[in-house]
């Protein structure tokens, strides 16, 4: 795989910021979705989905930078094994190096037990040798709803293969959020890669996301607001109940605890209620009431506004 860094087109000082939004811009233009019929697109998906996966971390960022991993997440070979030796030649120790079977060869193989085998390639048996590299990561988006998001309502997934899974939203979920499916990706010579999982949450058609919260323009008629009442207010759980006190204004915001998102690591934010006075159109007999109130000129609610 390439240099990750290369793959985002960021620089290797990039903050978590630049690399999300790097990741996500690119990720928008080559999802498989929208490119069904260039292959070539899909695959560079995938590859700068894996980057993204690699950089997202800080630990595994970090033992890259210091080239203890390469850009597959696979160990580096230490320095002088496996070829890559001395005057750029591809040397590694060997048993005639050393005057064959009776000097370091013999103190070699006691070191790394009889089961190393000694020749160009270097050592094998445990130490200096590379791992076997896994399959490829697959990338998936899945699209949930805003209420299933809240509630953290179960996902299920179909994976390439058919199969399905069950996903557990975590607290904190937010388009964008990616999920991973260890060994549901592509098979490879060291066991199968993973399944990335990027979390997209649909438009509501009333509920809008603030933060952890959720933010909801509740009608309400003339009567309800200036006598009071108590209104049924839709929830991502269940409708509850709301009091609306006498004269309350049009704007008005009321908090329901515990109604929204689920924070990390813990709690919920709120709903903010703000109500809106739905007037009933052509209504004669309130335009004749207002035509016929003595003080409905009176005062101005723009004041504060310095108009």
């Amino acid at each position: 795989m390439a240099d990750p860094y290369q793959t985002l087109g960021v620089a290797r000082g990039a903050d978590e910021a630049e690399i999300k939004k790097a990741y996500r811009k690119l990720a928008k233009e080559l999802h498989p979705d929208r490119n069904k019929d260039d292959p070539r697109k899909a695959e560079r998906f995938a590859k700068v989905t894996q980057a993204y996966d690699l950089l997202n971390d800080k630990d595994k960022r970090a033992r890259f930078d210091r080239g203890e991993i390469d850009a597959d997440g696979n160990p580096t070979m230490p320095p002088g094994f496996g070829g890559g030796g001395y005057g750029g030649q591809q040397h590694g120790f060997r048993a005639e190096d050393f005057g064959g079977g009776g000097g370091f060869g013999d103190i070699f193989e006691g070191l790394f037990g009889g089961g190393a085998r000694r020749g160009g390639g270097g050592f094998e048996g445990g130490f200096g040798r590379r791992a076997a590299p896994k399959g490829a990561n697959l990338a998936y988006r899945l699209a949930v709803g805003f209420e299933d998001a809240a509630r953290l309502a179960p996902q299920r997934i179909t994976l390439r293969d058919g199969k399905t899974i069950d996903l557990k939203l975590p607290a904190g979920v937010e388009s964008g959020t990616q999920m991973r499916l260890g060994g549901k990706g592509e098979e490879g010579p060291g066991g199968a890669g993973d399944a990335i999982v990027t979390i997209e949450i649909q438009a509501h058609r009333f509920y809008t996301r603030a933060g952890d919260d959720i933010r909801l323009n509740l009608p309400v008629t003339l009567s309800e607001a200036v006598l009071g009442a108590s209104v049924k207010v839709p929830t991502p759980d269940g409708p509850v109940m709301l009091t609306i006190p006498k004269g309350t204004t049009s704007g008005k915001v009321f908090r329901l605890k515990g109604r929204g998102f689920h924070k990390k690591p813990s709690g919920r934010g709120d709903i903010l209620v703000t109500l809106m006075v739905d007037l009933p159109e052509n209504d004669a007999a309130l335009t004749e009431f207002v035509e016929g109130w003595k003080d409905r000129d009176a005062g101005n609610p723009r004041a504060k506004m310095g108009v």
